[in-house]
């Protein structure tokens, strides 16, 4: 049976000046757990000016962001931080993005089709033409792919373009490539998607000087910790942005965002935390956009080791857990309650599996069976997310009513996320967006390289390569069902919540997105914003 084809989806001001804003202190506010993956549909809501009339064209948006310092790169390939991706954005375009459900969108990408054994995959371009008027080709493709591809090179979507065999790839005509993989991959447009998987023009290497993409604005100018300036470009295929010019500023500490948000420098303002959130929204001076279910909020148990080995603990641990408590305490109640599994609101996620409570008596009745009544753990933890040492010690408390002594260990925010992979026995941990397929894929599969809950179970991946050997979208959904119901009931991660990614804009600002997790399209789509 012939799988359709897939239908087309169509969707000047000086730098700051305020002292010490630019050069904000403070360490590099990169993704940390969040791994980046829109939906041209979405639309403008809550701050984005419902009711507010027709778009307006002109002027400069000020956008600020944590940055990388001297070292950041206008390279899309090596995008790594937010900043990085919002610029990427801005200069470049993906084969496909991801929808606010994360399901693969078409971009540069018109359509995909799979072959009858789901390993070869055409997919034909959209016309489109990069900066300098050259069309947008599946060479181009092939060469970017590769690129990234580069065994001497370390670009993160290298790991993400792994089931493709590029040696065997080729280009059918200038707008067709034929995708050869090494194994059947039903969900191979979320390869597609993937965060840094950007399209450059053949032999482009150096991205400093003047960058040349096919996204809707075009270079101006950069400096590397400071700003980049990109103006409108007036070609683009997905139509011209309203904007004439985005400005892209660093500023890597919270406070100076939203300082610099109220006193008029910039117009945007990226991650704010809830604290914040809460004290200007509503007072009408800053609009604050919620992009929901953005991170799921978790802690994670090693189970290849004691106690976390027995499955009775784990779900011990899954029922002192109280997550209204955990959201309203850690996250200021800006967020929605968990259910122990990745992705809520995305495709394929289990909504359908009953909503877990707090029951204190069968968490002792498990641990007593388990012969841990009087159980120690300890929790590592860490300032390197929002809301990780306050959920720390509000779970603490809960398990403490079920007889269980949790010690809190604080570790550094430069090496955590490379310390709690392998060591320890129970972590704060989080995520961003990304394809429940992808979260698998990624961290649960035995020979995962995030697998932080070391949850490996042959039987599990063989689940996995048969979801994605099967060709019927429903089997699909019915084996990743499936695998979900398994891990809800033993799995590793006590998913207690998801949080809101919070935006500052001035109250000029209209077209921002409230319904895009971030890194997915919609999230930082400045050529859909405009100012009022």
């Amino acid at each position: 049976m012939n799988s359709p084809r897939i239908p087309l989806y169509d969707s000047r001001s000086p730098g700051l000046r305020r002292r010490g804003f630019l050069a904000a202190a403070g360490g590099v506010a990169g993704l940390g757990a969040l791994t980046a993956t829109g939906c041209a549909g979405s639309g403008p809501a809550g701050a984005a000016g419902e009711g507010d009339g027709k778009p307006r064209r002109g002027g400069r948006l000020r956008a600020a962001f944590a940055g990388g310092g001297a070292s950041e790169t206008l390279d899309p390939h090596l995008a790594n931080l937010f900043a990085d991706a919002a610029r990427a954005k801005a200069l470049f375009d993906k084969l496909a993005d991801y929808g606010a459900d994360l399901s693969a969108r078409p971009r540069l990408a018109a359509a995909w089709e799979p072959g009858a054994g789901l390993d070869r995959w055409k997919v034909t371009l959209r016309e489109a033409v990069f900066h300098d008027g050259r069309p947008v080709t599946a060479e181009d493709v092939l060469y970017s792919y590769r690129r990234i591809a580069d065994p001497g090179r370390a670009f993160r979507a290298k790991a993400s373009l792994e089931p493709i065999d590029l040696a065997a790839s080729r280009a059918l005509d200038p707008r067709t490539v034929e995708f050869v993989l090494k194994r059947p991959t039903a969900e191979f447009p979320n390869v597609l998607a993937a965060f840094g998987a950007y399209i450059v023009p053949r032999g482009a290497q150096d991205f400093d000087g003047e960058p040349v993409g096919s996204g809707p604005f075009r270079f101006v100018s950069f400096a590397p910790g400071r700003s980049a300036v990109f103006r409108r470009n007036e070609d683009y295929w997905d139509g011209a942005p309203y904007l004439d010019e985005v400005e892209f500023v660093v500023a890597n500490e919270e406070s100076a965002r939203i300082n610099a948000l109220l006193g008029g420098q910039v117009e945007y303002a990226h991650e704010l935390n809830p604290a914040t959130a809460r004290a200007h929204e509503g007072k009408g001076h800053v609009q604050v956009v919620r992009l929901r279910n953005s991170v799921m909020q978790s802690f994670a148990m090693k189970t290849d080791r004691p106690p976390f080995d027995d499955r009775r603990v784990r779900e011990a641990f899954f029922l002192m857990a109280d997550r209204r408590e955990l959201v309203d305490g850690a996250l200021s109640g800006t967020g929605e309650i968990g259910n122990d599994l990745f992705g809520k609101g995305y495709e394929y996620y289990a909504a359908d599996l009953p909503q877990r409570e707090q029951d204190l008596d069968r968490a002792k009745a498990l641990l007593r069976q388990a012969g841990a009544e009087r159980l120690k753990v300890t929790l590592d933890t860490s300032p390197v997310a929002a809301g990780f040492t306050e959920a720390a010690s509000i779970f603490r408390d809960q398990a403490a009513k079920a007889g269980v002594t949790v010690e809190i260990r604080t570790g550094g925010k430069d090496s955590y996320w490379r310390d709690i992979l392998d060591s320890g026995t129970l972590c704060s941990y989080r995520s961003g967006a990304m394809p429940i397929e992808a979260h698998i894929s990624q961290r649960l599969l035995t020979g995962s390289t995030t697998n932080a809950t070391k949850w490996h179970h042959k039987d599990f991946d063989a689940l996995y390569r048969q979801a994605q050997s099967t060709r019927d979208k429903r089997e699909r959904a019915a084996v990743y069902a499936r695998m979900q119901r398994r891990l809800y009931a033993e799995g590793g991660f006590l998913v207690w919540g998801f949080a809101d990614w919070i935006i500052g804009t001035a109250r000029t600002v209209r077209g921002v997105a409230a319904g895009a997790p971030a890194n997915s399209l919609d999230w930082a789509r400045f050529d859909k914003v405009w100012l009022a």
